[in-house]
């Protein structure tokens, strides 16, 4: 049994690693690289190992970093099933469809500006990539063995973080693997705590949060930065993941109106995707916390933006006002428009409210970036630049040392994996202090062996 570690192996993004058995090739999980250009030009190499002879694709949940590489597998001659909980290939579905978008927008916009040394730039997929990939989606259900090849099955489990994301176990004769997927935190405002192992003979675990904990004050922090903010008359801007996120933050920030916390400031979610999501809530209710009468009331309080239209009549407005709007490192989508109305703008606030990935445009405001690059163009940097790290739907360390905690033996091997190496090592000597366990951290198209593997 080989592990090709394909992906998020000494940094956050890219997830993907195969498992190469006698009888089958096993993908688990298949996403894209994002931030550093060095990360984002490995998208476009085909993989070290051929997409056709994967036999299966399973997915840990749908974020882009996990699901997002999908339509180029196809591209590349993947012709076999892909396996999900259904929330999570519903999710996969709007992220795809969204990347593709996006990916095609910004190729023409390219073109059309000139901005690209690439004559003609071209998206890495399009919507007919991602037509063709849908229909080898199979949803799966939680906590029941499913056989996928001879004497070889899996098992997904609730793991909290986004609805409909799980760990992974795979069960090789009798020995399993166990891959964290993105470990949720507990308590958290829509999850249930995840679940935990009990039984593995090899790890892979994220690291995301690998070096830190999580602070308790994260709502007193937001209202803080919001009164504040709205005390200068100007616009709150808030970066946010479509999934989880953008839906938790928009009932945190319903409840704070409810309770005159914050200021009754127009809130405006502007991202399709996020919209979409709200509706695998509302038909998934037993996977999240978030009551429906509830979601229902929350959704009349803030405004949906539909069109790029009221994206732009929004952006020129002048009220005061807070706007949640997608992607959540800033690489795309309709924050980018608001950031060209309101960096400039010392009246305005960024809110990072997540992850924020070495390359990214949230990563350089963070390190505070003077200016940043639009649209082929640089932007100056005046807008208030805030951070909350405790909204996180990722675990912190304690939360990631807590998940390892019913194991009821030790591993035989434990791969540090989905962080950048400052986390990766923190987490593998905060293991070796509680549990005297030995890790590895992984290095990009590392091929681990196990030849006793029977």
């Amino acid at each position: 049994m080989k592990i090709h570690f394909l992906g998020a192996a000494g940094t956050v993004t890219g997830s993907k690693y195969l498992i190469e058995t006698q009888d089958k090739n096993i993908l688990v999980d298949c996403g894209l690289f994002q931030g550093l250009k060095e990360l984002r030009l490995l998208n476009w190499n085909n993989l070290s190992f051929s997409a056709a002879k994967i036999d299966i694709v399973l997915l840990t949940h749908g974020h882009l970093d996990h699901v997002g590489y999908l339509p180029r597998l196809v591209k590349e001659g993947f012709s076999g099933h892909i396996f999900g909980t259904a929330p999570t290939l519903e999710v996969a579905k709007i992220i795809l469809e969204d990347s593709a978008r996006i990916q095609e927008e910004d190729a023409e916009r390219a073109n059309e500006k000139g901005f690209s040394k690439h004559k003609p730039a071209l998206p890495l997929y399009d919507a007919m990539d991602v037509k063709k990939t849908l229909p080898l989606f199979y949803p799966q259900p939680l906590d029941e063995w499913i056989e996928i090849g001879k004497e070889i099955f899996c098992r997904f489990r609730y793991n909290g973080h986004i609805i409909g994301a799980t760990f992974i176990e795979l069960k090789i004769k009798e020995k399993i693997i166990v891959f964290s997927g993105d470990i949720g935190k507990e308590p958290d405002l829509l999850m249930y705590p995840p679940q935990k192992p009990e039984k593995a003979d090899v790890v892979l675990i994220e690291s995301t949060y690998g070096n830190r904990l999580h602070p308790d004050d994260a709502e007193e922090r937001l209202a803080e930065i919001i009164k504040h903010a709205a005390t200068k008359g100007g616009t709150i801007i808030i970066p946010s993941f479509a999934v989880e996120r953008t839906q938790m933050l928009m009932y945190l920030l319903w409840q704070l109106k409810k309770k005159g916390t914050i200021p009754d400031l127009p809130v405006y979610m502007d991202s399709p995707m996020g919209k979409g999501v709200l509706g695998i809530f509302e038909h998934n209710p037993s996977w999240h916390k978030l009551p429906l009468e509830e979601c229902m009331e929350m959704c009349k309080d803030i405004r949906l933006i539909e069109s790029i239209q009221e994206t732009y009549k929004l952006a020129a407005s002048t009220q005061s006002k807070i706007i949640i709007a997608a992607s959540g490192m800033a690489t795309g989508g309709r924050i980018l428009t608001y950031f060209v109305q309101y960096l400039g703008k010392a009246s305005s606030t960024v809110l990072l409210v997540g992850f924020q990935a070495e390359g990214t445009r949230g990563r350089a405001l963070l390190e505070g970036a003077k200016e940043i690059k639009l649209y082929g163009k640089m932007f100056p940097v005046k807008a208030k630049i805030e951070n909350i790290e405790g909204l996180s739907s990722h675990a912190d360390q304690k939360g990631l040392i807590a998940w390892l905690s019913e194991l009821k033996s030790t591993p035989t091997e434990i791969f540090i994996v989905h962080g950048e190496q400052y986390s990766s090592v923190a987490l593998k000597n905060k293991i070796k202090e509680i549990y005297d366990w030995n890790a590895a951290i992984p290095k990009l198209n590392q091929v681990s062996e196990f030849k006793d593997w029977n």
